[in-house]
Order: C-alpha cells, then sequence, then structure tokens
C-alpha cells in the first residue's frame, strides 16, 4: 500500500532543514535507484513511527547488513521478577536511523555474489517499496550480463517462493533476459521434469517477453503444451508462444511458424482451456490466416467438442484472407450448429471478416433462424447509412448480447 501523501509531507517537513550526509550521497545514484531507494526510505520512516527508535550495533564490514538482533534477544527474555517468558517472534523490525543508513550501504555495496545473503533481512520485512527496491537493484546488478543472468536461474533453481519471485522479477527487468542463451536456459528449467510443476510456470512465464523463439525450443515446447499431464505449465507455455508470435509478426510478418503450434496444440491436446487459449492467441495478435489455416479452423468448427472453442475459432476465421471461403465455411458451420451462442459467433463474425458482402449469408443464416431477424436488420442498417467499420458496426449496434451470451467466452 503506497504511503499516505500526507505522511509524505511530515517526512519531508522533518528532514528539510537537517539533511544527513548519507542522504546528500543518495543524490549521485541513477535515476531509477533513487525512487526506488527514496521510496523505501520513506517506508522505513513510516513503520518507524509506529515503535519508539531502536539502537543496533553497527555490522562488521562484510558481513550481512541488516541483523535482526532484536529478534535474538527477546528469544531469552527475562520479566521484571527474574523470571523467563516465552517472547513472540516477530518479522526484524528497524529503526529508523539503521533502516536508512543500512539501505544506503546496501545500495553502495551489494554485489551480485551478496545479494542473497543481503537482500534476506530486508526481504523479511515485507514490505512492498522496500521488495521493489530489491528488484531494481537486482536488474541493475545483472545488466546486460548473460553470465550473471544463468547465474540468478541457477539460484531460482531451489530458492524459496517468495525469493523465486525476486530473482525472476529481477531478471525480468534486466537487460539480459532476451538474450539467446538465458532464453534457452529458461526453456531447459521449465522442461525440467525433475521441478515441480509450479517452479517450472515460472520459468516458462518469463518466455513470453522473448522478442522470438527459436524452431527447436518452439518445437519442444509444443509437445510440452500438448501434454495433458503440463497442467497450467501447459496453458502458461501456450500463452508464452502466443505472445511471442504477436511480438515476432509486428516485427517481421511472418506469424506462421508459431500459428502451425499453435493449431497443433488446439487440436491436439485434450485440455480444454488450452486449447480455447491457443486460439485465442492467434485472435489477438490479429495474424492473418492463410489458406492452411483457414482449411484447419474450419476442421475445428465442425468437429470440435466445446462450444467455447468453436466460438474463438469462429473469431479466428475472420482473420481470412480468403474472404469468400470464409463466408462459405461460416454458412455451412451455422447450418450444422445447434448451439445459439456459437450461431451467434458464426454470424457476427461473418460480418467481421467481410464487412458489407457477408450480408446474403447473414440473411441466409437469421431465415434459418429467426432468432437473427433483428439482427440481421441491425447490420443492414448501419452498412446501408454508409458504416464500414466492424468496430463502428458493433458498438452501433443496439445491443452487444442480443442473446445473453456475454457470460461465455467469445
Amino acid at each position: 500500500m503506497r504511503p499516505d501523501p500526507s505522511h509524505r509531507s511530515d517526512s519531508s517537513a522533518q528532514t528539510s532543514t537537517s539533511r544527513p550526509p548519507w542522504l546528500r550521497r543518495v543524490a549521485a545514484l541513477s535515476g531509477a535507484t533513487i525512487l526506488l531507494v527514496g521510496a523505501a526510505l520513506i517506508a522505513c520512516g513510516l513503520a518507524d513511527k509506529e515503535q519508539p527508535p531502536e539502537t543496533h550495533p553497527a555490522s562488521a564490514p562484510g558481513s550481512p547488513p541488516i541483523e535482526d538482533q532484536t529478534q535474538k534477544a527477546s528469544a531469552t527474555g527475562h520479566t521484571g521478577q527474574g523470571g523467563t517468558e516465552q517472547a513472540e517472534e516477530k518479522p526484524p523490525r528497524f529503526a529508523r536511523t539503521l533502516c536508512w543508513e543500512e539501505l544506503e550501504r546496501f545500495n553502495d555495496t551489494v554485489t551480485l555474489d551478496t545479494f542473497r545473503d543481503w537482500a534476506a533481512p530486508l526481504m523479511a520485512v515485507k514490505d512492498p517499496l522496500v521488495l521493489e527496491y530489491l528488484k531494481g537493484r537486482l536488474s541493475e546488478l545483472i545488466g546486460n550480463d548473460e553470465g550473471r543472468a544463468m547465474e540468478v536461474l541457477e539460484w531460482a533453481r531451489e530458492a524459496s517462493p517468495a525469493e523465486f519471485k525476486l530473482l525472476m522479477a529481477g531478471l525480468r527487468g534486466s537487460q539480459a533476459l532476451v538474450l539467446p542463451k538465458v532464453a534457452a536456459q529458461l526453456t531447459s528449467l521449465g522442461l525440467d521434469e525433475r521441478m515441480d510443476l509450479g517452479r517450472r510456470a515460472g520459468f516458462l512465464d518469463e518466455l513470453q517477453r522473448m522478442p522470438k523463439l527459436e524452431p527447436a525450443a518452439l518445437e519442444r515446447l509444443t509437445q510440452f503444451a500438448k501434454d495433458p499431464a503440463s497442467g497450467e505449465a501447459g496453458w502458461v507455455t501456450t500463452r508464452a508462444i502466443g505472445r511471442v508470435m504477436k511480438e515476432d509478426f509486428s516485427r517481421t510478418g511472418n506469424a506462421r511458424p508459431y500459428l502451425d503450434k499453435l493449431f497443433a496444440i488446439a487440436t491436439e491436446t485434450p485440455d480444454e482451456p488450452v486449447r480455447y487459449l491457443a486460439l485465442e492467441m492467434g485472435m489477438h495478435a490479429d495474424a492473418p490466416m492463410d489458406a492452411e489455416a483457414t482449411e484447419r479452423l474450419a476442421k475445428i468448427l465442425a468437429t470440435e467438442g466445446s462450444e467455447e472453442v468453436r466460438q474463438v475459432a469462429a473469431h479466428d476465421l475472420s482473420l481470412a484472407q480468403d474472404k469468400p471461403r470464409a463466408l462459405q465455411i461460416y454458412a455451412q458451420a451455422f447450418a450444422a450448429e445447434k448451439d445459439l451462442c456459437v450461431r451467434w459467433a458464426l454470424f457476427r463474425f461473418a460480418a467481421r471478416a467481410a464487412g458489407k458482402d457477408a450480408l446474403p449469408v447473414m440473411a441466409d443464416m437469421a431465415t434459418a433462424d429467426p432468432r437473427f431477424q433483428g439482427d440481421y436488420h441491425d447490420f443492414a442498417r448501419l452498412y446501408a447509412s454508409g458504416v464500414v467499420d466492424f468496430d463502428r458496426i458493433w458498438f452501433g449496434l443496439p445491443s452487444q448480447d442480443p442473446h445473453g451470451c456475454l457470460d461465455r467466452h467469445e
């Protein structure tokens, strides 16, 4: 939770006339670090207002900069009568002076080798601003260094869940994330059967930020995503393939290698959410469907058992390059379809595929199913008014949910 602005004003007022020397030195830090350190220091000051300041002995050079000495001392506390009492264990708290001084010292002297040990007590505070600082500082330490990124990935193999999250966030913010060897290592870790699927999903999730996927990696990821035992990690992998496709397509204009794999996932995995997502990613990338992709969509519309998956296939078909063939497929699928919401998807996406040229097909659909008579007249009226853009047509309709299908996937 962000500190209240009034608290920030109080803190500024208290330090404006007697700024300590260390705070002046922070001005020499990089812009991003200044913001993160400043936010963390504000958090430390706010936390300190809740309790009287404590004093702690300075840590020896070379040791972790912050030690939970309060917790150690309280573990053997005594009562006023000489008896002992069990002290309640609490996470380490930092007095104002210690927190400010140690965080600055951490920032100035931490290295990648010392980061894990030195960051541990700061992580224990569980302050979101301090954690945000640690992520940014780790990203700076990794930089564009492939070796450092690989070392952080090795740490992540056995890290606790909280530390794993921090390590992956630090790597994500670094320039090294997209280097080829780092991408290859993320793939290998994500497909390592010795680790649990949750951790593997964490590695695979980072692949979505790659500018491209090499053919060998794409094939391995596809095989994993199709495996029903992959579970949530298979879903994450499918999303990663789709998002890299969108990025690569925007640069190269070629989505074919990714579409081939997404269609393979959509037709071969028994996991319905993964099938749905595999088709949905093509829709998000606005990747044009060539003749082969168009025929694969026709087969999905004819054989897929899930109504939700058929709906997203109808949406993908609107990206077909061959508009007459797409309209033919829409007409055939509508005639065979029994589900109202899938029929509504076929009806409206025919208009998205071919615009005004779809009206004859839509008229036939409305004749076959009178529930669409009103919809046909609404579309025909808007096209007759000169509107051609599908988005304007769509939002010009009296209702975007005339058949009560919004609670279902499109």
